[in-house]
C-alpha cells in the first residue's frame, strides 16, 4: 500500500512540475518573442550572484522577457565556463530561454576594430571563440561585427590585385564556413549559428558581408533595425526599421529570426525609440532583441524623453510608461529605466500584430552586391510608398521599381522590355537612367546628364517650401510625357523639368522618377505631387495615400493596413481604395470610416473611394477594409 501511495505521489509531483514548467515557459507576448542581448562585459559580472539577481529584478519588474542572449566574447574579453553556466541556470530557473552571442571585435571603441582574417593568430582566436561558445549553447548569434575593415600588411598581401570588395566577400565567406560554422558544429552538432546583419545593408559588400551566400551558409539571419537619429552619420530613415526586415526576409524566406533595436534615438524623445520597436514588429517578424542589458538597466527614465506633443492622445503615451506598475503579487513598483518604455510599446503592438496578414509592397529589384541610390527605398517609404526589396527581378507585378542598383544586372534591358511588352510598367530612377543610358535608349531615348536644375514650383501640384536641386531628365517631345513637372517658377511662362516622366513602349509604360540630389528633399515635394507618384506606383496594392511626406503606409495581404505619421505635427491623410470598398474598420477600437463624397471628374481613371482621417504626431491608425 505504501508503495502504491509513493508511486501516486511521484506521478502527481511529476505532473505538478510539468505544469509549473509549462507555466514558467509560457510566452510573455502572443505574436512574438521579446529577448535581451547581454554583452560580455555584463555576462562577466554575472559571476556575482548578488549583482545578477539585483539587476535582473530591476529589468524584470518593468519588462516581460522570453529569452536572453549571453555573449561569450567582445573586445578580447572571453567569459569563463563557470560564469556562463551559472548565468544560464539563473535564467532557466526563472523560465527564460537562453542562447549565446559573439561580437568579433578587437576593440569596439577604436572605430569598431575588427579581426584580420588573413592573420593566422587572429584566425586561431576566431575559431577558439566559436568553439568555446558552442560548448555552452545550442544556438548563438554573431553580433554586427562579423565583417572586416582591417588593412594590415597581412590583408594587403593577401588581397593582391583584387578589389577590396571582391577580396573581403571571399575572405569572410571562407571565415564563416571554416572558422565559425565547421568548428562550432564539430564541438556541438546540434548548434545553430545565426549571423546578425546590421542596418547599413547597401554598403555590406565593401566590408565582406555576403548577402548572396551568407543566408544560405548560416542557420539563420537576424536584422539590425536600429534607426536611431536620422541626422546621425548613417542617415538612417525611420522606415528602415520595417524595410530592412522585409529585404532580409526575401534573401532566404523563413530564415530571418527577428529584429534588433538599441536605445539610440532616445535623445529625440521617447517616440523615436518607440517607433523603432513598433516598426520592427509591423514587419511581422517573430522575435525582437533589445540591445542591451546594460542599456535597459542604465538608461534612466527622464522628463526630457517626454516630447512636446505628448498629452494630445498620441499612440505612444509617456505618462502611461512612467506610471506605477502593479506586479502579479499585488505590489506596486515605480518604473525607473527605458525597459518600461519597451514593455508598454511591445504589449500595445502585440495586440495589433495578430490582426495583420503578410506584408506586401511595391517590389524593388536590388541585385546582390549592387550599389547606387544608397538606402533610397527608405526615403520612398517615408513618402508613403510601401517598399518590398528583392534580390531577383520580380516577374509577377504590374509595377516594378528599379533604382541605380539595377545597373549591376547585365540583362536589365531585356528584363525591362519583357515587363513592358507584357503590358506592365517599370519605374526607374533618374540615377539608373544616368548609369545605363544606352540600355534605356532601347526603350526610349532619354538622357540624364550632369546638368542640374533649381526648382521649387510644381505647377498645379503645388509649391515646395524651399529650393530643390534636381538632375535634368531630357527627352524627345511626343516620345515621352511629363506627368509631374517642376521649375523656378514653373508657371508664368518659365519652363520646367520632369519629376515623373512617362515613356510608352509596346503595351506598357516606362516611368522615370526624378530623385533630388539630396534624397531628403523628397520630403519637400508638395503633397499633390506625391499623390500622383503614389497613384502610379501602387497599382499592385489596391490602396494608396494622399498625404504630405513623412507618412508611412503598411499594407497586408488580408486587406488590413497601418498608416503612421512621422511628423512632429498632426496631418490630414486620405486612404484611397477602389470604389468597392465602402468602409474602413479601425482594428483597435472597431470604429468605422465612410468614404468621402466622390468629386472626381477624370473619367479616364478607375473610380476610387477616399477615406479621410487625422493622424496625431508620431502616431498610427490600423484598419481592415
Amino acid at each position: 500500500m505504501n508503495k502504491i501511495r509513493l508511486e501516486r505521489f511521484l506521478i502527481v509531483s511529476l505532473l505538478l512540475c510539468m505544469v509549473c514548467n509549462m507555466t514558467m515557459q509560457a510566452k510573455a507576448y502572443e505574436s512574438f518573442k521579446v529577448s535581451i542581448y547581454v554583452r560580455a562585459y555584463e555576462v562577466d559580472k554575472m559571476k556575482d550572484m548578488h549583482w545578477l539577481d539585483s539587476t535582473w529584478t530591476v529589468i524584470s519588474q518593468q519588462l516581460k522577457v522570453d529569452k536572453i542572449y549571453l555573449e561569450t566574447h567582445r573586445d578580447l574579453l572571453i567569459v569563463d565556463d563557470a560564469t556562463l553556466e551559472q548565468a544560464k541556470k539563473f535564467f532557466h530557473d526563472r523560465g527564460i530561454e537562453t542562447a549565446g552571442g559573439i561580437t568579433y571585435t578587437i576593440n569596439e571603441a577604436n572605430s569598431f576594430e575588427t579581426f584580420c582574417y588573413s592573420n593566422p593568430e587572429h584566425r586561431k582566436m576566431v575559431q577558439q571563440i566559436a568553439e568555446h561558445t558552442a560548448k555552452h549553447f545550442d544556438e548563438f548569434i554573431l553580433d554586427d561585427f562579423f565583417f572586416t575593415s582591417c588593412k594590415s600588411d597581412f590583408e594587403i598581401k593577401a588581397k593582391g590585385a583584387q578589389s577590396w570588395t571582391d577580396y573581403r566577400l571571399k575572405l569572410m565567406t571562407e571565415a564563416g564556413r571554416n572558422l565559425v560554422l565547421k568548428p562550432a558544429k564539430k564541438i556541438n552538432p546540434h548548434v545553430k549559428v545565426i549571423i546578425k546583419y546590421p542596418n547599413w545593408y547597401d554598403h555590406f559588400q565593401g566590408l565582406g558581408f555576403n548577402l548572396e551566400e551568407g543566408p544560405q551558409l548560416f542557420d539563420g539571419v537576424w536584422t539590425g533595425t536600429e534607426t536611431r537619429d536620422p541626422a546621425g552619420n548613417q542617415h538612417l530613415q525611420n522606415y528602415l526599421s520595417y524595410n530592412v526586415i522585409r529585404y532580409f526576409d526575401n534573401l532566404r524566406p523563413g530564415y530571418n529570426g527577428g529584429g534588433w533595436v538599441d536605445s539610440g534615438g532616445l535623445n529625440l524623445g521617447m517616440d523615436r525609440y518607440a517607433e523603432q520597436l513598433h516598426l520592427t514588429m509591423l514587419s511581422k517578424t517573430p522575435e525582437i532583441i533589445l540591445f542591451a542589458y546594460n542599456q535597459l538597466l542604465g538608461v534612466k527614465l527622464s522628463p526630457r524623453f517626454r516630447t512636446p506633443w505628448q498629452g494630445m492622445g498620441t499612440s505612444f503615451n509617456y505618462d502611461e510608461m512612467t506610471a506605477p506598475i502593479r506586479q502579479p503579487d499585488g505590489t506596486v513598483v515605480q518604473p525607473t529605466t527605458m525597459a518600461r518604455i519597451a514593455d508598454v510599446v511591445l504589449k500595445q503592438t502585440d495586440k495589433l500584430i495578430s490582426k495583420l496578414g503578410n506584408p506586401v509592397g511595391i517590389k524593388s529589384y536590388k541585385p546582390f552586391h549592387a550599389s547606387g541610390d544608397d538606402f533610397l527605398q527608405n526615403y520612398l517609404g517615408m513618402i508613403g510608398l510601401p517598399m518590398d526589396m528583392h534580390p531577383t527581378f520580380p516577374e509577377d507585378q504590374q509595377v516594378v521599381l528599379l533604382t541605380a542598383q539595377a545597373a549591376k544586372d547585365p540583362e536589365i534591358a531585356t528584363k525591362i522590355k519583357k515587363q513592358l511588352q507584357s503590358g506592365q510598367e517599370v519605374v526607374i530612377t533618374s540615377s539608373l537612367l544616368k548609369a545605363i543610358p544606352e540600355k534605356i535608349a532601347e526603350v526610349s531615348e532619354l538622357r540624364c546628364t550632369d546638368l542640374k536644375a533649381l526648382v521649387n514650383d510644381f505647377g498645379r501640384y503645388g509649391q515646395a517650401n524651399r529650393d530643390l536641386l534636381i538632375p535634368q531628365v531630357l527627352y524627345y517631345t511626343n516620345d515621352a510625357w511629363e506627368m509631374v513637372s517642376a521649375g523656378r517658377p514653373l508657371r508664368g511662362g518659365v519652363s520646367g523639368y520632369p519629376i515623373l516622366l512617362r515613356a510608352p513602349y509596346a503595351t506598357g509604360n516606362l516611368y522615370v522618377l526624378t530623385i533630388p540630389d539630396d534624397m531628403g528633399n523628397l520630403y519637400d515635394y508638395p503633397a499633390a505631387a506625391l499623390n500622383e507618384i503614389r497613384r502610379v506606383m501602387s497599382k499592385d496594392l489596391g490602396v494608396y495615400l494622399e498625404a504630405p511626406s513623412k507618412v508611412g503606409l503598411f499594407v497586408y495581404d488580408n486587406k488590413t493596413l497601418v498608416v503612421e505619421n512621422f511628423n512632429d505635427e498632426p496631418v490630414e491623410v486620405c486612404v484611397v481604395t477602389d470604389d468597392k470598398v465602402m468602409k474602413l474598420e479601425n482594428l483597435e477600437d472597431a470604429t468605422l470610416l465612410s468614404p468621402l463624397p466622390s468629386e472626381r471628374l477624370d473619367t479616364k481613371r478607375a473610380p476610387k473611394n477616399s477615406f479621410r482621417m487625422l493622424l496625431l504626431p508620431h502616431s498610427y491608425k490600423a484598419f481592415k477594409y
